[in-house]
């Protein structure tokens, strides 16, 4: 990838607040992408493999599952927890901490086989993966850039179970749930070209982030328990909100919630990942109605369509920098739409899967768009903020997206 072809995207940081211009002039797209990317493993590299970890562990499948559901509460969790990290303490601390994370949460599930200890491992390599991948997008201030490390995520997401159910094969299961640990790999090439780290000021605000750890854990679990959590939700929403009002500059900085570009760009992340991901569960059921395919056919057919649309994102997100990212939002959103509609509509496979390509273009291109969106509306100081709030959306989409599926289903 040439240099040249990132430098019209650049987005302007003339002098406020963290100095990030200089750090991904000096880091790889390659690495960037190789850094964030592997947290889809832990998402979709489980997904084939369940009964046998279930089968290992002497626990029923349903069991089993928490293993994943832990990876969903930590990267929901971590991706603004470890966001603000990268903001207050800089890039090696962070980088160093998610290392550590990732690397303990490796370990745990890998190598001690029994149930709480795999759910914590998966929980710890969550944690750590959502702080790396903030930070790569952090360090993505470019069109061309964010384009790589969004389709990186999305690319590694389509082939995830593929993948896994192979390293199970040729390994075992406990290496198919420490597959993230390879988003290590980048890391002595991501700090060699690393910025100065430029740290905040003034007292960390711990109220804020226990508020914000509170709200999202309670979004992780609404698709679950609907009452319990909605309730909790608000409530936590309730104070989280009047704690901006007395603390503007905490943890949950209050310019992000008052910048209408913010929002906008966040809340379109989240409906566009609520359509894709709740398509990833509703297509496959609606082939198992309209065709004879067994459930291993169904899975290679779904394969090309994620693949596809994760492949193309690279070239939509980089195309945003010369077209403009309002007209190029408009159109994914129109995207999303029609392919919501069309899998509502249609019935022959053929069409099922080219709405599932138009619903994960628009997503993983959406994702890389907005981002850059997003992050150039807010001052460069709240940028690992606005980073990790705005995956955070993005992430609650994912959670959100096959609970509604269920709930179309009733």
């Amino acid at each position: 990838m040439s240099e040249s072809l990132a430098e019209p995207g650049v987005v302007p940081s003339a002098g406020r607040g963290r100095a990030a211009a200089p750090g991904p002039a000096r880091t790889g797209a390659f690495w960037l992408a190789l850094l964030a990317g592997p947290l889809s493993f832990g998402i979709a590299g489980p997904a084939l493999v369940l009964d046998d970890v279930a089968a290992a562990l002497g626990v029923r499948t349903g069991a089993a599952t928490w293993a994943v559901t832990a990876f969903g509460w930590g990267i929901a969790v971590g991706t603004p927890l470890l966001a603000g990290l990268l903001g207050r303490r800089g890039l090696r601390a962070a980088l160093t901490v998610c290392g550590l994370l990732v690397a303990a949460g490796a370990v745990l599930a890998a190598a001690v086989p029994v149930l709480p200890a795999v759910v914590l491992g998966t929980a710890l390599q969550g944690l750590g993966t959502a702080g790396l991948t903030a930070t790569a997008m952090s360090l993505a201030v470019t069109p061309l850039r964010m384009g790589c490390v969004t389709a990186s995520l999305a690319v590694v997401g389509s082939t995830a179970p593929l993948v896994g159910s192979l390293v199970n094969d040729v390994f075992s299961w406990r290496a198919t749930l420490a597959l993230p640990v390879l988003s290590l790999l980048a890391l002595p090439a991501v700090l060699r070209g690393a910025p100065p780290d430029t740290v905040a000021r003034g007292r960390f605000d711990a109220t804020g982030a226990v508020l914000m750890t509170a709200l999202v854990t309670a979004l992780v679990f609404v698709p679950h328990q609907p009452p319990a959590a909605g309730v909790c939700a608000v409530a936590a929403a309730v104070l989280l909100g009047l704690h901006l009002r007395a603390r503007p500059d905490g943890f949950v900085p209050a310019v992000l919630v008052r910048t209408p570009a913010f929002l906008f760009s966040a809340g379109t992340a989240f409906a566009l990942a609520v359509v894709n991901f709740g398509l990833m569960y509703a297509i496959p059921e609606r082939l198992s109605e309209h065709t004879d395919w067994t459930s291993s056919q169904i899975g290679v057919a779904m394969v090309w369509p994620l693949l596809l649309g994760g492949t193309l994102s690279w070239f939509v997100v980089a195309a945003s920098a010369r077209v403009g990212r309002v007209p190029v939002a408009g159109v994914l959103a129109a995207m999303g739409v029609a392919g919501a509609v069309t899998a509502w509509l249609a019935a022959a496979p053929p069409v099922l899967l080219v709405a599932q390509g138009l619903a994960s273009i628009a997503a993983a291109s959406g994702q890389g768009v907005l981002a850059v969106h997003a992050t150039s509306a807010v001052p460069d100081g709240h940028r690992p903020a606005a980073i990790g709030l705005f995956n955070l959306c993005y992430l609650l989409g994912a959670a959100f997206g096959p609970a509604v599926v269920g709930l179309l289903a009733l």
